[in-house]
């Protein structure tokens, strides 16, 4: 495989337009989601639906699909596991608000914030359970290696963020290091089992890993930009959340190592206390040290070598907007 990355630059692109190759496959996933979220429980249909149709991108099961007709799997399995990869996406999202007392998200009150904590936790048991109880229906032994070792991968990547809320001596590798395990990790996964559906050789299985693991990180960087220079109305969050958690994203960090003394003085209190009231500050220092650029420019990098991965697939309308996801990862503002 070529390990020349890919540049990004240019245009906004158009998430529907990249779901082209894969929209009745996208509308089988639906409906299997449908029916596998029936209960007798009416508070697990409340909060689903809450949640499911809160706008997400719904990048990861995409991914399933996108990587399974690139590599040429036939079957139907890919629909099944591509609503796993959206109920175990889900849960982690009822659990993160949770855990980080989030109020606000995709534009829209949290499920916690709504329901309650343990309604949202215990819903978010809900959809790990399905999950895997279809993941063994569907009995591909491989794929529930990969998806359980990506769970227990992104538990422990939270668990690592939470240890380091607060903590302003945090350095970049260190933190590279957390999203690839709470982030990357699971589009990771999420290509590898088109891959694994495809019964490729084990250097593309790689080279598919490869890919899903650089898109991760780009777009989580791009989550850390955006969290400092997005339009709340479009990324469906208030702006400076992160810091308010204690979190020390990537352009944080940045202006630690790099800033200017008043600069770094400003960024350590924000983050040792849960700073919101110091929020104009931080984002002046952030903005001045030219954080947000360095950070962008490390998305795109990684946006570049998702993109190199898989130059060498064969030419497919899925391949196509494979390789135009990490321009959506770099390019979006929402």
């Amino acid at each position: 495989m070529p390990t020349r990355a890919r540049t990004y630059q240019g245009s906004f692109v158009n998430l529907e337009k990249l779901f082209q190759p894969i929209r009745q496959g996208m509308l089988a996933v639906d409906a299997i989601a449908e029916a596998r979220l029936r209960s007798r429980a009416s508070l697990v249909r409340r909060i689903a639906e809450h949640i499911l149709l809160g706008g997400g991108k719904r990048l990861r099961p995409a991914l399933v699909l996108l990587s399974s007709g690139a590599l040429g799997y036939r079957g139907t399995a890919h629909y099944a596991l591509a609503a796993v990869v959206e109920f175990i996406h889900t849960a982690t999202l009822l659990h993160d608000d949770v855990v980080d007392d989030s109020t606000l998200r995709r534009g829209r009150q949290t499920a916690n914030t709504i329901f309650g904590n343990a309604s949202s936790i215990l819903v978010g048991d809900f959809f790990y359970s399905r999950a895997f109880e279809i993941m063994v229906e569907v009995g591909e032994m491989r794929v529930m290696q990969a998806l359980s070792e990506a769970t227990s991968v992104i538990a422990e990547g939270e668990v690592l963020q939470l240890m380091n809320c607060h903590n302003a001596d945090i350095g970049e590798s260190e933190y590279l290091d957390i999203i690839c395990c709470k982030t990357a990790k699971f589009f990771e996964a999420a290509a590898r089992i088109g891959a694994i559906l495809g019964k490729v050789s084990p250097e593309i299985e790689r080279c598919m890993a490869d890919y899903g693991r650089h898109l991760g990180v780009a777009f989580q960087l791009i989550d850390d930009v955006l969290d400092y220079s997005g339009v709340e109305s479009e990324i469906g969050k208030r702006l400076g959340d992160d810091l308010a958690e204690g979190k020390p994203t990537l352009p944080l960090i940045h202006v630690l190592q790099n800033g200017a003394p008043e600069q770094k003085t400003c960024v350590r209190r924000a983050i040792e206390t849960s700073g919101r009231g110091d929020f104009g500050k931080v984002l002046s220092a952030v903005r001045a040290s030219g954080a947000l650029a360095y950070a962008r420019q490390k998305a795109e990098a990684e946006a570049g070598l998702a993109a190199a991965a898989i130059e060498s697939l064969p030419a497919s309308p899925c391949k196509d907007s494979l390789l135009e996801f990490p321009r959506f990862a770099v390019t979006r503002d929402f």
